[in-house]
């Protein structure tokens, strides 16, 4: 996978995310959401031999930023939006360095499932 094609997976999966919160989503979606764009990002970066760990690392928490930007407004209730404009940085921040955990451990998941290569 060339890194053009795996961005453009990405921002598919984006579109898809933001079609389906349109009509709201709860905080669960969103962290299965998160789960499957980081295993997305996983997979194509593995593929991808052009770019060090740290650089991977980091384009794989920015799809997490992207999506998070572009659909964690759905999981928030009205009556919630004015605290919710306020603590967003905060949240925000707090994804990201969940995310950046839970990337090792699902790195670690997708390369165990990955089939062994033939020679």
């Amino acid at each position: 996978m060339t890194p053009e094609q795996l961005q453009s997976a990405v921002l598919a999966f984006i579109a898809g995310a933001r079609a389906k919160a349109s009509g709201g989503l709860t905080v669960a979606e969103f962290g299965s959401l998160t789960v499957e764009v980081i295993r997305l990002a996983v997979a194509g970066l593995d593929t991808i031999n052009t770019l060090d760990g740290p650089s991977k690392k980091a384009w794989a928490l920015a799809c997490v930023a992207s999506l998070f930007d572009a659909v964690a407004d759905s999981c928030v209730p009205v009556l919630a939006k004015p605290v919710w404009w306020v603590v967003k940085p905060s949240i925000r921040s707090l994804v990201l360095a969940a995310a950046g955990g839970a990337l090792e451990q699902i790195l670690a998941l997708t390369r165990a499932a990955a089939p062994e290569p033939t020679a």
